[in-house]
């Protein structure tokens, strides 16, 4: 997962490049927060700095306060509400991409899978995939966790 890519919304508002930089590999979470925000039984995210990103087009922004404390701020498109990216104040300078608003979004495989303990019961992983009850707790283990891209 090298190199620039680039993805946007449903309805073609919004458009991002995101440089080569400092990136996490992809990784799918099965929080409830995650099944209550996308409708589904999990979304896919990539953490990155947030000065990587080069976006055009008209953004809104929801915001709420996690269960860990963190206060979190989702950016996405104001005509059709695709969610985009997200920052939190435990994190500065990183932001989470939605995976799905990947052009090539079918390229990019999960490298890990966090809060499997909420997972959908009918959702199966792979047998060899890398799997935590609930997600790492520092920076430094979720880059051990997921890895760098």
């Amino acid at each position: 997962m090298k190199g620039e890519v680039t993805g946007g919304c449903l309805c073609g508002s919004v458009r991002y490049t995101l440089r080569e930089g400092f990136r996490l590999n992809p990784y799918a979470c099965h929080c409830t927060d995650c099944q209550s925000r996308t409708g589904s039984a999990f979304s896919e995210h990539m953490l990155f700095a947030l000065g990587d990103l080069e976006i055009s087009g008209e953004l809104d922004v929801g915001e709420y306060d996690q269960p860990s404390g963190a206060h979190s701020r989702i950016f996405g498109c104001v005509r059709c509400k695709s969610r985009i990216y997200a920052v939190n104040d435990s994190r500065e300078g990183m932001a989470s991409l939605r995976c799905g608003t990947l052009d090539l979004s079918a390229s990019f495989t999960p490298a890990a899978h966090v809060w499997v303990k909420s997972k959908q019961p009918w959702i199966g992983l792979p047998a060899d995939a890398r799997v935590m009850e609930e997600q790492p707790r520092s920076s430094e283990d979720w880059i051990k966790f997921v890895g760098i891209a």
